[in-house]
């Protein structure tokens, strides 16, 4: 099911929110031999435990998620479709570092090349899915720039659609953090190839870089990164039981050391923590009073089951406060945000989420809306 556009902001927003107040735990955070890191849950969209994540570094082929975004984007908006051939320019064919091998002769499809910047980190790839999409690399780079903005990345800021290095090329654990969840929030449908072992393209097998594919059956992404500036980077995503964390590990030093210390972060996040679920889809959190409206009041909540993480033990005292806004005026769309959740645990804030009203109020007649504002004067008054 495709998401509307308020829905997808509102999802946007939802995990923004959640992700920008670092976890306040009780449990301390394993030591990480990377220059920086962070541990997302990813069922409650809060970060565990992090190290530098808002500090700007080079990102190196991390930035292949923002290529793939714009790539899946761009399918689902059906501009492009994954049995298309590729042209392949000579920029693209003379790509240096990383390859997936395509040709400017050889016929090489839309979906071919998305496996083979996913699976094979092929610069090639990633300038020729550029190239077909915005007309050149350079556009590209500030179509990228604009849908980081959108996301709420902060501090990225991309000069091409590869990772090669640049002085104006750089992001933070966190805005990566955030980038790889919106994927798996916005393109379920592609996260599976994260998952692919290997790829063969031109007679040419190459295995993916993410060598925890093999050390876990429980990861199922997502994407390596090295250049001698940026060291070994990896985002890896997890998913045991109901509960999926994101780990995003920076300048490692080694293939076998980020692959360690992601495995570290995950272990940590599984091992030492609960997801609780506070709120079903679609169950009221409290009945708000309306003004100016066809009905007096209406029912808010959430648009998803609503979760939060604890440390273990921790559940039992957790506290949820509502905050609305005051007073709320008709009309009021179905899934418009009227208020906020604050949650803690022990007079520690460590969720904050908007509320949405899960019933539409029409605005009444001019005969209410002045009675109502008289009754809003008095109670001014």
């Amino acid at each position: 099911m495709q998401l509307s556009a308020a829905t997808r902001a509102l999802s946007g927003a939802l995990l923004l929110l959640l992700t920008s107040l670092a976890f306040a735990q009780s449990v301390p955070a394993p030591v990480i031999n990377a220059r920086a890191w962070l541990l997302l849950d990813m069922t409650g969209g809060q970060v565990l435990a992090s190290h530098m994540s808002e500090e700007r570094f080079e990102p190196a082929s991390l930035t292949k998620l923002m290529t793939a975004y714009l790539t899946f984007a761009a399918l689902k908006a059906k501009t492009i479709t994954e049995d298309q051939v590729l042209p392949v320019s000579e920029k693209a064919w003379k790509a240096v570092g990383s390859r997936m091998f395509i040709e400017p002769k050889k016929p090489v499809t839309v979906g071919q090349a998305i496996r083979g910047m996913i699976v094979q980190s092929g610069n090639d790839a990633c300038i020729a899915l550029a190239e077909l999409i915005s007309g050149s690399e350079e556009a590209f780079a500030t179509a990228m720039n604009r849908e980081a903005a959108r996301l709420g990345l902060k501090n990225t800021s991309f000069r091409n659609s590869t990772g090669l290095p640049d002085p104006q090329h750089y992001s933070t654990a966190a805005d990566l953090g955030r980038l790889a969840a919106a994927i798996q929030r916005d393109f379920p449908e592609h996260y599976a190839l994260y998952s692919m072992k290997e790829y063969s393209y031109n007679n040419i097998t190459q295995s993916n870089r993410n060598r925890l594919l093999w050390m876990d059956p429980h990861v199922d992404g997502m994407k390596t990164g090295f250049t001698e500036a940026a060291g070994y980077c990896l985002i890896s995503s997890a998913k045991r039981g109901p509960r999926r964390l994101l780990a995003v590990v920076l300048g490692a030093q080694s293939e076998t050391a980020r692959a360690g210390e992601s495995q570290k972060l995950l272990n940590f996040g599984f091992l030492n923590f609960d997801a609780v679920r506070l709120y079903e889809k679609g169950q009221a959190v409290a009945s708000l009073e309306v003004w100016k409206g066809e009905a007096r009041e209406l029912k808010a909540g959430f648009d998803r089951d609503f979760y939060v993480v604890v440390a273990k033990g921790e559940a039992a005292r957790v506290k949820a406060t509502l905050t609305s806004a005051k007073p709320l005026m008709a009309p009021i769309a179905g899934g418009q945000a009227v208020g906020s959740l604050k949650v803690s645990v022990d007079g520690r804030e460590i969720a904050s989420a908007p509320v949405i009203a899960l019933n539409a109020v029409a605005g009444a007649g001019v005969l209410g809306r002045a009675i109502d504002t008289v009754r809003l004067w008095f109670s001014k008054g």
